[in-house]
Protein backbone atom coordinates (compact mmCIF):
# COMPACT_ATOMS: atom_id res chain seq x y z
CA UNK A 1 0.00 0.00 0.00
CA UNK A 2 1.48 3.44 -1.14
CA UNK A 3 -0.42 6.27 0.94
CA UNK A 4 1.27 9.66 1.38
CA UNK A 5 -0.66 11.98 3.53
CA UNK A 6 -0.17 15.75 2.90
CA UNK A 7 -0.94 18.93 5.26
CA UNK A 8 0.20 22.50 5.73
CA UNK A 9 1.75 24.25 8.46
CA UNK A 10 -1.54 26.61 8.27
CA UNK A 11 -4.07 27.40 5.75
CA UNK A 12 -3.31 29.28 2.56
CA UNK A 13 0.09 27.11 1.84
CA UNK A 14 -0.12 25.65 -1.62
CA UNK A 15 -1.49 22.17 -0.03
CA UNK A 16 -3.52 21.88 -2.89
CA UNK A 17 -1.33 22.79 -5.83
CA UNK A 18 1.58 20.65 -4.04
CA UNK A 19 -1.00 17.68 -3.55
CA UNK A 20 -1.45 18.46 -7.47
CA UNK A 21 1.97 18.32 -8.39
CA UNK A 22 2.74 14.96 -6.30
CA UNK A 23 0.01 13.50 -8.35
CA UNK A 24 0.85 14.63 -12.03
CA UNK A 25 4.73 13.59 -11.53
CA UNK A 26 3.46 10.46 -10.34
CA UNK A 27 0.89 9.60 -13.27
CA UNK A 28 4.05 11.28 -15.81
CA UNK A 29 5.76 7.68 -14.27
CA UNK A 30 2.93 6.12 -15.46
CA UNK A 31 1.42 5.54 -11.75
CA UNK A 32 -2.07 5.14 -11.31
CA UNK A 33 -2.83 8.00 -8.87
CA UNK A 34 -6.08 8.59 -6.54
CA UNK A 35 -6.65 11.87 -4.34
CA UNK A 36 -8.48 11.63 -1.03
CA UNK A 37 -10.16 15.00 0.32
CA UNK A 38 -11.69 14.07 4.01
CA UNK A 39 -13.01 16.91 4.69
CA UNK A 40 -14.03 20.26 2.30
CA UNK A 41 -15.04 22.94 3.78
CA UNK A 42 -15.95 26.53 2.61
CA UNK A 43 -17.50 25.36 -0.74
CA UNK A 44 -20.94 25.14 -1.77
CA UNK A 45 -22.50 21.96 -3.23
CA UNK A 46 -21.92 21.64 -7.12
CA UNK A 47 -19.08 23.87 -6.56
CA UNK A 48 -15.41 22.26 -7.39
CA UNK A 49 -13.53 21.80 -4.47
CA UNK A 50 -10.05 21.09 -3.88
CA UNK A 51 -10.19 17.08 -5.34
CA UNK A 52 -11.34 18.42 -8.69
CA UNK A 53 -8.75 20.85 -8.38
CA UNK A 54 -5.98 18.22 -8.50
CA UNK A 55 -7.92 16.59 -10.86
CA UNK A 56 -7.69 19.33 -13.27
CA UNK A 57 -4.44 20.33 -12.50
CA UNK A 58 -2.77 16.54 -12.38
CA UNK A 59 -4.99 15.37 -15.46
CA UNK A 60 -8.50 12.59 -15.60
CA UNK A 61 -6.60 10.06 -15.02
CA UNK A 62 -6.57 10.92 -11.53
CA UNK A 63 -9.15 9.55 -9.60
CA UNK A 64 -11.15 12.03 -7.04
CA UNK A 65 -12.87 11.35 -4.15
CA UNK A 66 -14.23 14.24 -1.59
CA UNK A 67 -15.58 12.07 1.53
CA UNK A 68 -17.63 15.01 3.37
CA UNK A 69 -18.37 18.60 2.67
CA UNK A 70 -19.34 21.86 4.59
CA UNK A 71 -20.68 25.17 2.86
CA UNK A 72 -18.72 27.35 5.59
CA UNK A 73 -14.95 27.99 5.33
CA UNK A 74 -14.08 26.88 9.27
CA UNK A 75 -12.35 24.13 11.05
CA UNK A 76 -13.90 20.73 9.86
CA UNK A 77 -15.81 20.03 13.25
CA UNK A 78 -17.00 23.61 13.75
CA UNK A 79 -18.18 23.38 10.01
CA UNK A 80 -19.83 20.64 10.74
CA UNK A 81 -21.46 21.02 13.72
CA UNK A 82 -23.12 24.17 12.32
CA UNK A 83 -24.58 22.94 9.60
CA UNK A 84 -26.30 19.98 11.32
CA UNK A 85 -24.07 17.17 9.33
CA UNK A 86 -22.41 13.81 10.24
CA UNK A 87 -18.52 14.37 11.36
CA UNK A 88 -15.76 12.97 9.66
CA UNK A 89 -14.10 10.12 11.28
CA UNK A 90 -10.22 9.25 11.05
CA UNK A 91 -11.83 5.24 10.85
CA UNK A 92 -13.60 6.12 8.00
CA UNK A 93 -10.82 8.24 5.72
CA UNK A 94 -8.55 5.30 6.41
CA UNK A 95 -10.84 2.93 5.39
CA UNK A 96 -11.61 4.63 2.15
CA UNK A 97 -7.34 5.06 1.55
CA UNK A 98 -7.47 1.76 2.15
CA UNK A 99 -9.84 0.93 -0.01
CA UNK A 100 -8.31 3.10 -3.01
CA UNK A 101 -4.72 1.68 -2.69
CA UNK A 102 -5.82 -1.61 -3.35
CA UNK A 103 -6.81 -0.15 -6.80
CA UNK A 104 -3.84 2.41 -7.36
CA UNK A 105 -0.42 2.48 -7.28
CA UNK A 106 -0.57 6.29 -5.05
CA UNK A 107 -2.99 7.60 -2.72
CA UNK A 108 -2.91 11.03 -1.28
CA UNK A 109 -4.95 11.95 1.47
CA UNK A 110 -5.47 16.03 1.49
CA UNK A 111 -5.86 17.64 4.88
CA UNK A 112 -7.48 20.63 5.96
CA UNK A 113 -5.66 23.62 7.53
CA UNK A 114 -3.12 22.28 9.50
CA UNK A 115 -2.06 18.66 11.25
CA UNK A 116 -4.34 18.75 14.21
CA UNK A 117 -7.13 20.41 12.94
CA UNK A 118 -10.05 18.86 14.59
CA UNK A 119 -12.24 16.43 12.46
CA UNK A 120 -14.96 15.61 14.75
CA UNK A 121 -16.60 16.38 18.35
CA UNK A 122 -13.66 13.75 20.12
CA UNK A 123 -10.82 15.67 18.75
CA UNK A 124 -9.74 13.27 16.01
CA UNK A 125 -7.07 15.19 13.42
CA UNK A 126 -5.47 13.71 10.24
CA UNK A 127 -2.75 12.83 12.22
CA UNK A 128 -4.55 10.07 13.82
CA UNK A 129 -5.81 9.20 10.20
CA UNK A 130 -2.23 8.50 9.45
CA UNK A 131 -1.53 6.84 12.47
CA UNK A 132 -4.45 4.31 11.36
CA UNK A 133 -2.89 3.95 7.80
CA UNK A 134 0.69 3.79 9.16
CA UNK A 135 1.37 6.75 6.57
CA UNK A 136 3.91 9.51 6.15
CA UNK A 137 3.15 12.76 6.75
CA UNK A 138 4.47 15.39 3.70
CA UNK A 139 4.31 18.72 5.23
CA UNK A 140 3.65 21.79 2.92
CA UNK A 141 4.83 25.09 4.56
CA UNK A 142 5.17 29.02 3.69
CA UNK A 143 8.11 30.23 2.25
CA UNK A 144 8.78 33.14 4.77
CA UNK A 145 8.96 34.86 7.93
CA UNK A 146 7.71 33.10 10.51
CA UNK A 147 7.44 29.66 8.68
CA UNK A 148 10.06 28.14 11.15
CA UNK A 149 8.39 27.88 14.00
CA UNK A 150 4.73 26.57 12.33
CA UNK A 151 7.02 24.38 11.03
CA UNK A 152 8.72 23.08 14.05
CA UNK A 153 5.80 22.92 15.61
CA UNK A 154 4.04 20.19 12.79
CA UNK A 155 7.26 18.34 13.00
CA UNK A 156 7.22 18.35 16.64
CA UNK A 157 3.45 16.95 16.90
CA UNK A 158 4.09 14.08 13.95
CA UNK A 159 6.95 12.81 16.35
CA UNK A 160 5.09 12.36 19.73
CA UNK A 161 2.63 10.55 17.63
CA UNK A 162 5.12 8.31 16.16
CA UNK A 163 4.49 9.67 12.73
CA UNK A 164 6.69 9.79 9.82
CA UNK A 165 7.61 13.47 8.30
CA UNK A 166 8.53 12.46 4.65
CA UNK A 167 10.01 15.79 4.06
CA UNK A 168 8.95 19.66 3.54
CA UNK A 169 7.52 21.35 0.45
CA UNK A 170 7.49 25.13 0.14
CA UNK A 171 4.21 25.24 -1.74
CA UNK A 172 4.61 28.69 -3.18
CA UNK A 173 8.16 29.90 -3.68
CA UNK A 174 8.23 33.70 -4.45
CA UNK A 175 9.15 34.77 -7.96
CA UNK A 176 11.64 37.15 -6.20
CA UNK A 177 12.35 35.66 -2.20
CA UNK A 178 13.46 38.38 0.17
CA UNK A 179 15.90 37.10 2.93
CA UNK A 180 14.05 35.15 5.08
CA UNK A 181 12.91 33.25 2.30
CA UNK A 182 16.37 32.59 0.80
CA UNK A 183 17.85 31.43 4.05
CA UNK A 184 14.54 28.95 5.08
CA UNK A 185 15.92 26.93 2.67
CA UNK A 186 18.39 25.70 4.76
CA UNK A 187 16.56 26.14 8.00
CA UNK A 188 13.64 24.70 6.97
CA UNK A 189 15.26 20.62 6.92
CA UNK A 190 16.60 21.81 10.64
CA UNK A 191 13.50 23.26 11.74
CA UNK A 192 11.76 19.53 10.26
CA UNK A 193 14.50 17.05 11.30
CA UNK A 194 13.40 16.25 7.62
CA UNK A 195 14.82 17.00 4.15
CA UNK A 196 13.47 20.15 2.03
CA UNK A 197 12.18 17.96 -0.76
CA UNK A 198 10.24 20.42 -3.00
CA UNK A 199 10.20 23.95 -4.32
CA UNK A 200 6.50 24.90 -6.02
CA UNK A 201 6.56 27.80 -7.61
CA UNK A 202 4.44 31.07 -6.78
CA UNK A 203 1.54 31.00 -9.60
CA UNK A 204 1.89 27.40 -10.54
CA UNK A 205 -1.99 27.02 -9.98
CA UNK A 206 -2.79 29.16 -12.40
CA UNK A 207 -0.62 27.66 -15.32
CA UNK A 208 -2.23 25.91 -17.94
CA UNK A 209 -2.72 22.23 -17.17
CA UNK A 210 -0.98 21.08 -19.94
CA UNK A 211 2.03 22.85 -18.66
CA UNK A 212 1.83 22.52 -15.11
CA UNK A 213 1.54 18.55 -15.78
CA UNK A 214 5.08 19.16 -17.74
CA UNK A 215 6.73 20.84 -14.88
CA UNK A 216 5.51 19.13 -11.81
CA UNK A 217 8.28 17.01 -11.82
CA UNK A 218 10.79 19.43 -11.86
CA UNK A 219 9.32 20.68 -8.84
CA UNK A 220 9.97 17.57 -6.54
CA UNK A 221 12.88 15.70 -5.53
CA UNK A 222 13.35 12.05 -6.06
CA UNK A 223 12.03 11.28 -2.75
CA UNK A 224 8.45 12.41 -3.77
CA UNK A 225 8.69 10.90 -7.34
CA UNK A 226 10.00 14.35 -9.02
CA UNK A 227 13.58 15.25 -10.61
CA UNK A 228 14.32 18.20 -8.93
CA UNK A 229 18.33 17.77 -7.64
CA UNK A 230 18.37 20.74 -4.70
CA UNK A 231 18.61 24.21 -4.45
CA UNK A 232 21.18 26.88 -6.05
CA UNK A 233 18.96 29.97 -7.21
CA UNK A 234 15.40 31.26 -6.87
CA UNK A 235 12.45 30.21 -8.67
CA UNK A 236 9.75 31.81 -11.08
CA UNK A 237 6.51 30.67 -12.21
CA UNK A 238 7.86 28.23 -14.72
CA UNK A 239 11.45 27.24 -12.82
CA UNK A 240 12.45 26.42 -9.52
CA UNK A 241 16.26 26.30 -8.07
CA UNK A 242 18.49 23.77 -9.15
CA UNK A 243 21.59 22.33 -8.20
Amino acid sequence: MSVLVVTGTGTEVGKTVVTAALAAAAVAAGRSVAVLKPAQTGVAEGEPGDAAEVRRLAGPRVTAVELARYPEPLAPETAARRAGLPRVRPEAVAETARTLAGEHDLVLVEGAGGLLVRFDERGSTLADAARLLGAPVLVVAAAGLGTLNATALTAEALRSRGLECAGVVVGSWPVEPDLAARCNLADLPVAAGAPLVGLVPQGAGSLEPAVFRGSAAGWLSPEVGGTWAGVSRPAGAGSTPSS
